[in-house]
């Protein structure tokens, strides 16, 4: 009696179950060795169907698409694709998981459009009651072509049928789900007439990937059809999103998930965090909880440091010998680095929190529920990741929009994006919120500090919001994107990862700001120190002189403030500063201001850099802090310079104004055109400006 041996492939996502099918089938009739010429490992395994029926079982890499972009992923695509191999399949068996079913379902479709009699093993089925899901299979296995097999190798039931579905494989249809040409019907109907006896699907997997089989010669095909690199990209992202349409219209009747249903720990948490009420008021009282816990827990810290800073600098200018190096040292250098290190507490506090976050899984919950959010203002659902990245800094969440396949909706993200009030905002807001506003309590509980950070916060992200609508009208974005996010399980934060994502983050900000906040002190020091002006060096003579012309006569302390404010107005940066003021004034600036506002083009949180180096040059007090010389600023009238008036007048301008070169920069990478940055300056800086001056006219 002769045995019939049964080619078969588990293939499936990572994390789906495929091997503990492969085991279930199996059981230790199993082979491990490596695919010839790479170290990915290959799983063999054998199986008696029947008394005359065996399956030689083989465990593929997990894999989300047959769109390769790493060594595992094109190990399948070559087995699907080579008829020729010894273990090319009768029957693929794709297994699914019942929590992650649609997204399943992307590589499904696609194994079954190369016409290979296929399976679909839905795994995990003893958790459809406990998440509140079920299934119409008559109409899933009508709408995929397929048969269906419900498995739960937890409770041991499913894999019977499953072997009875694989003896039964020549039944099974090979009719693809979609028609390849809807892909691009002009597209595939040139290959079409090129190569009438290949299969369409097949000889587009063959064009797109980096294989090279039917014995058609890759490139050349691509070149007779195929325009650019950037064609087939696009050929891709319109495939991935015909393949989610279908399978949204699929899944409409054939699959219902009712979370009033659910019992499990993980949905009754779900149900209450995504809660299209109380999701967002608790997400707004942990954001409320984290800006009162930044300003809390950081002032003794912060307060410690500004001090140092300030005695170092005094020990340093009264223990070297007078000159121009101690001068650099105490008024330029360590002023400037102290602007930075001071709200190294603060940062390092804003990333634990959102460490915690991402590491419980809350933050894909967020992801998800602001996505209802999104999609009514023209971003797709995937925008949320960058705007909430932005939240750390601009440039990587910029670069992350990548993954939107819509063009105008990655371009509407990348121009929206820098509004999100990112970690360089974080030193100005808190410098400026400690000048103006009240250090009380609400309550007995809500710091009044606190809460205006957070206000700064939710501005800048509703005014990324109102700006996607403004922008979604005029570019008329008619096409979506398809989002999907997984919902990972909610665990307890591990204390290293966290660790080391607050020491990583927070070293590349310091660090990265440090270079360009250290080389712009230097660049201050020397302009403050320094004039065109003969009558510089005779300073304090001119003040003694003005003195007794007006009848007064100073101390000793009058007569060295007075020399420091004279020699710092006439400076090459005062006279900068004051060529500048006429255009500041109304915002409610002085010349210093104007100086700190150009120089944190590079970085936004450069100002603070150089308002302490601006209020260091010359100055005599030395041990006074850098908050303290900015209470006390005055103007000529005696009016504070940083009021109520000015201050709320610089939050408006930070918050919406284009204060970052780098981020213009990787603006202009990522569209390829100067273009659109040009578009963020002029409208942002504009936008800014214009709030600024109405807020410092009505509040002075």
């Amino acid at each position: 009696m002769s045995i019939e041996n049964i080619n078969v492939a588990l293939i499936g996502n990572p994390n789906t179950g495929k091997t503990s099918v492969f085991n279930q089938l199996t059981g230790l009739k199993q082979q491990v060795g490596n695919y010839p010429g790479i170290t990915v490992e290959k799983k063999l395994g054998f199986c008696k169907l029947t008394n005359t029926i065996k399956a030689n079982i083989l465990d593929l890499p997990g894999t989300y698409s047959l769109n390769a972009s790493s060594i595992d992923e094109n190990v399948v695509i070559e087995l699907l694709l080579n008829k020729n191999d010894k273990l090319f399949p009768d029957v693929a068996v794709v297994i699914t998981d019942i929590e992650n079913f649609k997204r399943n379902l992307l590589l499904f479709t696609q194994i079954k459009d190369l016409e290979i009699p296929t399976i679909l093993v839905i795994n995990m089925a003893d958790r459809m009651k406990p998440k509140g899901i079920s299934l119409n299979i008559t109409h899933l296995e009508e709408e995929l072509k397929t048969k269906i097999v419900l498995v739960s190798t937890r409770k041991g039931y499913g894999i019977d049928d499953l072997k009875n579905q694989i003896v039964a494989y020549k039944s099974l249809s090979t009719e693809p789900c979609m028609n390849a040409s809807s892909i691009d019907e002009e597209y595939f109907n040139k290959l079409r007439h090129a190569f009438p006896n290949q299969l369409l699907y097949k000889l587009w997997l063959v064009i797109t990937q980096d294989v090279n089989f039917l014995n058609l010669e890759r490139n050349e095909i691509r070149n007779s059809f195929t325009k650019s690199h950037s064609d087939l990209k696009r050929l891709q992202q319109k495939e991935t999103i015909k393949r989610y349409q279908f399978i949204n219209d699929t899944l409409k009747i054939g699959q219902t998930i009712d979370a009033t249903n659910a019992t499990d720990l993980r949905s009754k948490l779900d149900k209450v965090l995504t809660h299209k009420i109380f999701g967002y008021a608790i997400f707004f009282g942990i954001l409320l909880l984290i800006f009162q816990s930044i300003f809390d827990w950081s002032s003794i810290p912060m307060d410690f440091i500004d001090a140092t800073f300030a005695d170092l600098a005094n020990f340093v200018k009264t223990h070297l010998p007078a000159g121009e190096l101690t001068n650099l040292i105490s008024e330029g250098i360590i002023p400037g680095i102290g602007g930075i290190v001071i709200f190294i507490p603060q940062i390092a506090f804003l990333f634990l929190f959102i460490s915690v976050l991402e590491e419980s899984g809350y933050m894909s919950r967020v992801v998800f529920l602001m996505d209802k959010i999104m999609r009514r203002y023209g971003l797709s659902g995937k925008s949320v990741v960058p705007l909430i990245s932005g939240t750390a800094c601009a440039i990587p969440a910029i670069m992350s929009a990548r993954n939107i396949e819509n063009w105008k909706e990655r371009l509407i993200t990348i121009l929206v994006t820098p509004f999100i009030t990112c970690s360089a905002r974080l030193p100005v807001y808190a410098i400026l919120i400690s000048l103006i506003i009240p250090n009380k309590r609400l309550l007995g509980f809500f710091s009044l500090q606190g809460a205006t950070l957070m206000i700064l916060y939710l501005l800048g992200f509703g005014m990324a919001i109102f700006s996607a609508y403004i922008l979604n009208k005029i570019l008329k974005v008619k096409t979506k994107s398809y989002f999907v996010v997984e919902m990972p399980n909610y665990k307890l934060p591990l204390l290293k990862n966290v660790a080391i994502n607050v020491i990583e983050k927070t070293k590349s900000f310091v660090f990265g700001a440090g270079k360009i906040i250290l080389a712009i002190s230097v660049i201050l020091w020397f302009l403050g120190s320094h004039s065109p002006n003969t009558s510089f060096k005779n300073a304090e003579k001119i003040v003694i002189d003005n003195a007794k012309s007006e009848g007064r006569n100073l101390n000793k302390g009058e007569i060295g403030n007075l020399t420091s404010t004279y020699k710092l107005e006439n400076s090459y940066i005062g006279i900068i500063g004051k060529s500048i003021e006429p255009a500041i004034k109304p915002l409610g600036y002085d010349w210093k201001i104007g100086i700190a506002v150009i120089t944190s083009f590079a970085a936004r949180e450069v100002f603070v850099g150089t308002l302490a180096t601006i209020y260091s040059v010359g100055n005599n007090n030395d041990d006074t802090t850098i908050k303290s010389k900015m209470q006390a600023d005055v103007r000529a009238d005696g009016t504070k310079i940083f009021n109520f008036a000015s201050g709320v007048s610089l939050l408006l301008f930070y918050a919406f104004a284009m204060q970052c070169a780098s981020t213009l920069a990787v603006t202009k990478k990522e569209t390829n055109t100067w273009k659109w940055p040009m578009v963020q300056l002029i409208f942002m800086s504009g936008f800014a400006y214009i709030t600024a001056l109405i807020a410092y006219q009505f509040l002075k």
